[in-house]
């Protein structure tokens, strides 16, 4: 989809891992504010879903995107940049996590697999926003990371997911830092239990830090998007540099 010049807005946000979960839920809050949002994942009916729900679905674009390929991410903010003409906002959100195994069982593939997506596909659609904001006029833009609170502690039997969330705060960092030149601000948001499809077997227990099988509190996923669509809309002269938000009584504060 191509807006003609006439339709469009102010605000381009582009959202990662947008066909569900906490991206689907930031991209309708987003689009509720008067963002354009593209919608990029792998699952392209699935995007298609996110934009037709949204409340005003001729502001959602739906590109088709694997944040693993350089050629992919390149293409999204290529004709981010040639038919919106701009970039205001990146929530890089597209992530994955391994099954939870013992270190010395999980295979090399696994480990490169979750890599690829949670840590080099945030640098590339960190690298290719930075890139595009850098360049256009008026010059900046906001790239917000999803870090998780294993960006902060692990999960037992969570290795690869906990290293490269640990590993995104580097990235989010370093952004900020490297940005501040070009009005572009970097800031990260850490969720614990926010309720999706990939939280759902919270409420059944999961594995605490000392061995034991125990059910974890959720939060309505709505607040992770409010919360989103809070930073995104800060002026460019305030960062906020990391938040955390997450359901009252998890495991996080206090003793393992």
């Amino acid at each position: 989809m191509i807006l003609s010049p006439t339709d469009k807005p102010n605000r381009i946000a582009v959202v990662t891992g947008a066909g569900s979960g906490i991206g689907q839920h930031v991209a309708w809050k987003l689009n509720s504010e008067g963002f354009t949002v593209v919608l990029a994942g792998r699952r392209e009916s699935a995007l298609h879903e996110t934009a037709r729900q949204a409340e005003h679905p001729s502001r959602m674009l739906t590109i088709p995107t694997d944040v693993t390929h350089p050629e992919s991410v390149d293409r999204l903010f290529n004709t981010v940049k040639n038919d919106l003409g701009r970039l205001d906002v990146l929530f890089n959100n597209a992530g994955i996590n391994a099954a939870a195994v013992e270190i010395d069982e999980l295979p090399l593939e696994t480990w490169k697999k979750v890599v690829d997506v949670n840590l080099t596909g945030v640098f590339l659609c960190t690298q290719a926003a930075f890139r595009l904001m850098k360049s256009q006029n008026p010059q900046g833009g906001r790239i917000i990371n999803n870090g998780s609170i294993s960006a902060h502690v692990p999960r037992p039997l969570s290795i690869a997911y906990t290293a490269t969330k640990h590993a995104v705060t580097g990235l989010t960092k370093s952004t900020s830092l490297d940005g501040r030149s070009y009005g572009i601000c970097c800031g990260q948001i850490d969720i614990g239990n926010a309720a999706t499809d990939m939280t759902s077997r919270m409420s059944g227990g999961v594995r605490q830090a000392d061995g034991s099988i125990s059910p974890e509190p959720t939060m309505n996923v709505q607040h992770v998007a409010d919360a989103v669509a809070y930073l995104a809309q800060l002026p460019l002269d305030v960062n906020v540099p990391f938040v955390t938000v997450m359901a009252n009584g998890m495991p996080y504060i206090g003793r393992g």
